[in-house]
């Protein structure tokens, strides 16, 4: 007995890895050499080789396809998602994936399939209710405080998104977590774009001012969520500005035409939401700065202005003299009014009161029954009373001024010093030596000759006499009649 037969192994041949790839690839190739496929064009990738890499399928299956740089070349048209072809070529299999593909020698259209029939379908009946057109479209807020991203959670893309922001304006992210394929996605993202508008003032998460929503490339099967009328119906209801960012720059959705606005990738969709925060700061300071020369230009303008305006503008007293000088006339011409007025109305009442006299004399002659003889005595009388009046006061004028006579002063004993031409001595400093002068008692004069000119002692004591000494000449008081210590003699 043999030892497999031993330990209950089957008698059966083993094979390697390789050589079973490698006997799948025979049979398929010799029994599938040159096929012909009918199929929608879908994950179309054209590699930076040249090489195009995309799969064919129908309703029930999908076949891998490869087209060569050679072949591609050749091609009258380029193959894109969407588009039935009919593809001539061999099966073969790729044994590293252990996965078979159909090697495409040459294509043809043979017409849209049936996704990208339904996608126009939809596409047009939107259009025609007016979600596309351009003025319901909203302005992007220039530096929102809080962005909403839907999105898968752990994808790429949320990282790219929070690293793109990082670098460029670091903002708050409220990420609302979604399937983004498969069944129930889009019914998720549906959900998080009008959750996201429900929000307000009083909700414990703030209110988003805008909205991203984000999603990697794929086949048209892998994006078709956001090409659900349900998702495009929300897009187009939602208060909040909304940026699509779904698929590569290629891929092209239903949100894409209805949001207010199409970024090629996440990350630029990041771009588009937020400015650079060291441009804007090199900005702000760039304005700063010429906003301070401006103003420096401004002021010193005005100042030129102002001194051009100083220089011709007259001082306070010019602009007062012309109103000084009108005031002057003014009131010279007032009070040259005032007395004109005064003298007219005096008179006016000058004239008045003398039409006015006669007739009062004359009531007063009627009513007292007087006769104009009577009245030239009563006037005769009073002039008569008024001249007596009179002369009695210049007779007692007279009597005043006869006392107050300097005679009457000579006449008690004073004497009276002048000289040749009549002048009164008045100081006995006057008195020169050899002057002659006059001496004038109450009865008469007499001619004296000075000896010697007084000296300012004599001077003194003639002004001021000692008491032993006797008053003589204009200074002596009554005679035989010496006044007493330190008085004057009364002139009268």
């Amino acid at each position: 007995m043999r030892e497999n037969e031993t330990d209950g192994a089957p008698n059966l041949p083993e094979y390697s890895v390789s050589e079973i790839a490698a006997a799948v690839k025979r049979t398929v190739e010799d029994n599938f050499g040159y096929v012909r496929v009918r199929g929608e064009v879908s994950g179309f990738m054209a590699a930076r080789s040249g090489h195009l890499y995309f799969s064919l399928k129908d309703d029930r299956a999908v076949i891998d396809s490869v087209c060569w740089r050679g072949t591609a070349g050749k091609l009258q048209f380029r193959p894109e998602d969407g588009l039935e072809v009919i593809c001539t070529g061999k099966l073969s299999t790729f044994a590293p994936r252990s996965r078979y593909q159909l090697v495409v020698e040459a294509m043809e259209p043979a017409g849209i399939g049936a996704l990208m029939a339904l996608l126009e379908e939809r596409r047009q009946k939107l259009s025609a209710e007016g979600l596309f057109a351009q003025e319901r479209k909203q302005a992007l807020p220039y530096l929102p405080r809080v962005i909403g991203v839907v999105t898968s959670p752990t994808g790429a893309v949320i990282r790219d998104i929070l690293h793109r922001l990082r670098d460029r304006f670091p903002s708050r992210v409220l990420l609302w977590p979604v399937l983004v394929q498969g069944k129930g996605a889009a019914e998720q993202v549906a959900a998080a774009i009008r959750g996201f508008n429900a929000l307000d003032a009083s909700s414990p998460v703030p209110r988003p001012d805008l909205l991203i929503v984000a999603r990697g490339g794929g086949s048209i099967e892998d994006l078709w969520a956001f090409n659900e009328e349900v998702v495009a119906r929300a897009v187009a209801e939602s208060q909040i500005p909304l940026i699509s960012a779904v698929g590569h720059e290629t891929d092209t959705t239903l949100i894409d035409f209805v949001s207010d606005r199409r970024a090629p990738t996440p990350t630029a969709a990041a771009e588009i939401a937020v400015p650079v925060r060291a441009e804007l700061v090199a900005s702000n300071q760039d304005l700063g700065r010429r906003l301070g020369l401006a103003l420096h230009r401004l002021l010193a303008e005005r100042r030129r202005d102002l001194d051009g305006l100083a220089r011709g503008l007259r001082g306070p007293r010019e602009l007062l003299a012309l109103a000084r000088q009108r005031l002057d006339e003014g009131t010279e011409r007032l009070h040259r009014a005032l007395l004109i007025f005064g003298g007219e109305k005096r008179n006016a009442l000058t004239a008045i009161a003398a039409r006015l006299r006669p007739r009062l004399v004359l009531e007063r002659v009627e009513a007292g029954g007087k006769s104009l003889g009577d009245f030239q005595g009563r006037l005769q009388r009073s002039v008569q009373g008024r001249v007596n009046e009179h002369r009695l006061r210049l007779a007692g004028l007279g009597q005043l001024l006869n006392s107050l006579s300097f005679e009457r002063v000579l006449e008690r004993g004073y004497a009276m010093v002048r000289r040749r031409d009549g002048g009164v001595v008045m100081a006995a400093a006057e008195a020169i030596a050899g002057s002659a002068l006059a001496v004038r008692f109450h009865d008469g004069e007499v001619a004296v000759t000075v000896d010697d000119g007084p000296s300012r002692r004599t001077a003194k004591r003639a002004r001021m006499p000692r008491e032993s000494e006797p008053k003589t000449g204009s200074q002596a008081g009554p005679r035989g009649n010496p006044k007493e210590p330190g008085k004057q003699g009364s002139l009268f």
